[in-house]
């Protein structure tokens, strides 16, 4: 079966999956539950960054690398120009355009005054669908604008 064999309401049903499982990411990501993202991975998911050379395989793995982010690190990351593409029934891709605010030392509760993003890129996905539920296989990170975490002062407040 190929995409054309698609009818219209199974393929906008297939790029809504995917597309929320890309925000339901970000928002575990930033929002306090990091090391839960492995749970929208394939079994045998990876996520990538060829710039310098990491690469996450597996749900265990990537539990414990999410799931390794500082304590004290705040962060959003703003996504838009989701677009999903849907190469078969069980299988699409996406690419996704992303900016990310992110510091560390932050302290709950306090109110960190705006600075520009650490982090302008997009996102390569690749989905599978696993007994009836769309799952990220692939992410891979492309980041042609980056810079280091920012790590806020033990008084930081505006």
């Amino acid at each position: 079966m190929s995409t054309s064999d698609l009818d219209l309401m199974e393929r906008l049903l297939a790029e809504r999956a995917c597309e929320r499982l890309i925000l339901e990411l970000v928002r575990r990501l930033d929002l306090g539950e990091p090391s839960t993202v492995s749970d929208l991975f394939t079994p045998d998911g990876v996520w990538e960054w060829p710039y310098d050379q990491r690469r996450i395989e597996g749900r265990e793995a990537l539990r414990e690398y999410f799931g390794s982010r500082p304590a004290d690190r705040l962060s959003r990351r703003m996504c838009t120009n989701i677009l999903v593409t849907v190469e078969s029934p069980d299988t699409a891709t996406a690419t996704t355009y992303f900016a990310t605010y992110r510091v560390d030392g932050y302290t709950e509760n306090t109110l960190v005054p705006p600075r520009p993003p650490a982090n302008i890129g997009h996102y390569q996905d690749t989905f599978r669908k696993i007994d009836g539920t769309w799952l990220l296989a692939k992410r891979t990170l492309v980041l042609p604008f980056g810079g280091p975490t920012e790590r806020l002062a033990s008084s930081a407040k505006p």
